[in-house]
């Protein structure tokens, strides 16, 4: 696993040991910048909220190419110490990479003063779609994403019809949606109201 582009591109980041973590492969995590990219306007100046860190090469990815700050959640004890290590390794302190370790469906998640304007999401497979999509409407309500925010969330392609009926009337709608094989990313974007 390495950093694609950017400011540290070419960097080899180091990933949990075990199977409790399901890195996103180099080729799906370039296509998911590129539709980010194109979807923003670029990454200068994102807030980044990285929910499941797993690695934390989602968020230092943004970071690399030129996000402002990130915070990266991670329930699992090792996996936040790669996180924090591999912040560390590209020279993010934590005034850019703030890692915490928590389970973020079930504690609050920290603001970093400014509300997030990308937020990650690659939980677990297991993880339904309805507990992960109550999620993003507990931090809505919370004040923390910003009007403008592009939720990236990761799933089994088994999950998208869920993912449909259940943001069909919810604030945030799938604006795009991408497929590699069993994996699916789906780019969520609030609905005008």
């Amino acid at each position: 696993m390495r950093i694609i582009a950017g400011e540290h591109r070419g960097r080899v980041l180091k990933a949990p040991k075990g199977d409790g973590t399901r890195p996103t492969t180099d080729r799906v995590r370039e296509s998911l910048m590129s539709m980010l990219a194109s979807a923003r306007g670029g990454f200068e100046g994102a807030v980044v909220l990285d929910a499941f860190a797993g690695s934390g090469a989602l968020a230092l990815e943004a970071l690399s190419r030129g996000a402002d700050r990130a915070c990266l959640v991670e329930r699992d004890g090792a996996a936040a110490k790669v996180v924090e290590a591999n912040a560390r390794l590209l020279g993010y302190g934590p005034d850019r990479a703030r890692v915490r370790r928590a389970d973020v469906l079930k504690a609050a998640v920290p603001s970093v003063g400014t509300p997030y304007d990308l937020v990650f999401l690659d939980p677990p497979y297991a993880v339904e779609a309805a507990e992960v999509l109550a999620f993003v409407a507990r931090l809505d309500a919370a004040g923390l994403l910003a009007s403008d925010v592009i939720v990236s969330y990761e799933h089994d392609a088994a999950a998208s019809a869920a993912v449909d009926e259940l943001t069909g009337a919810a604030p945030f709608a799938v604006a795009t949606r991408r497929a590699w094989g069993d994996t699916v990313i789906d780019l969520l974007r609030r609905q005008p109201d």
